[in-house]
């Protein structure tokens, strides 16, 4: 069995120091590698699990915030489909006005051909009016449901409103008799006027509804903002002071390395006295 090596204090404490600077070191090269001066529990337990649960909601919160998007997506598009509608059925109140205006029946009767096609194209734009699946205009509408936040105790249920020319909906019959009759086109004008005014509500309340929406997407982006940068506060590292603090460090070991070097020769020469 060999005999033991025996360090000299001097060197002991030496060696000591340069192995705690080389770790020293090493941490510091991977906060700059990783921009992070907490990389697991093993740097700051306390402070990993804190930002690992605010970063789990930011999470959570960011999957909301896309769901809400698509949302204001929707009513957007529904929108669009009442501006569209409005349009039409405008100019529909325009194709009856002028059969009113005019006796001749063959002209009347061309323009109840054209105001009955402009309610099929109404019904067109209604049914088409879908954004992922969700048509909030058609005959049977969707619902749309919101949630804004994780347990889904805060939500908004949108309800969608039937624009089409059915009973239902905006509810404008075909042009009865072929507009032989003034009565006949007094009843249609009676129902476009009617019909735009729900229009006009049904946009608002979309409209209303779009504004929500946009206020809580707002709040929950700056939410996950103030989320997220409350998990940096606790992880992020200063990379001017960790470049600042591996200079030190380098130098430190450098120096650890030469007094080990002349502690080690100092041994020798005392050794050589014995010689």
């Amino acid at each position: 069995m060999s005999d033991p090596i025996n360090l000299s204090q001097s060197v002991s404490t030496n060696l000591l120091t340069l192995q705690r600077t080389s770790g020293n070191i090493a941490s510091t090269q991977t906060r700059l590698s990783t921009g992070l001066r907490v990389n697991s529990a093993l740097d700051n337990a306390a402070a990993f699990f804190t930002a690992k649960a605010l970063n789990d909601t930011a999470q959570d919160f960011d999957d909301l915030k896309s769901s809400i998007d698509l949302a204001i997506s929707t009513i957007q598009t529904a929108i669009d489909g009442i501006d569209a509608i409005s349009e039409l059925v405008n100019q529909a109140k325009g194709l009856a006005s002028n059969a009113k205006a005019t006796g001749d029946t063959n002209e009347r009767s061309t323009l109840a051909v054209q105001f009955n096609e402009l309610l099929k194209q109404i019904n067109t734009i209604a049914n088409d009016s879908s954004f992922n699946g969700t048509n909030l205009l058609q005959a049977t509408p969707d619902n749309l449901a919101v949630e804004f936040n994780t347990d889904n105790t805060s939500n908004l249920t949108i309800t969608g409103l039937d624009s089409t020319t059915a009973t239902s909906g905006i509810n404008i019959a075909v042009a009865a008799n072929n507009f032989g009759l003034n009565a006949n086109i007094d009843t249609a004008l009676t129902a476009i006027s009617s019909a735009l005014t729900t229009l006009r509500s049904n946009a608002s309340t979309m409209g209303s509804n779009n504004t929500i929406l946009t206020t809580r997407l707002n709040f929950t982006d700056d939410l996950v903002n103030t989320l997220e940068g409350g998990n940096g506060k606790l992880t992020l590292a200063d990379l001017n002071e960790e470049s600042a603090n591996l200079l030190a460090l380098q130098t430190r070991q450098q120096l650890g390395i030469n007094s080990l070097a002349l502690a080690a020769q100092s041994e020798r020469s005392i050794l050589a006295l014995f010689g």
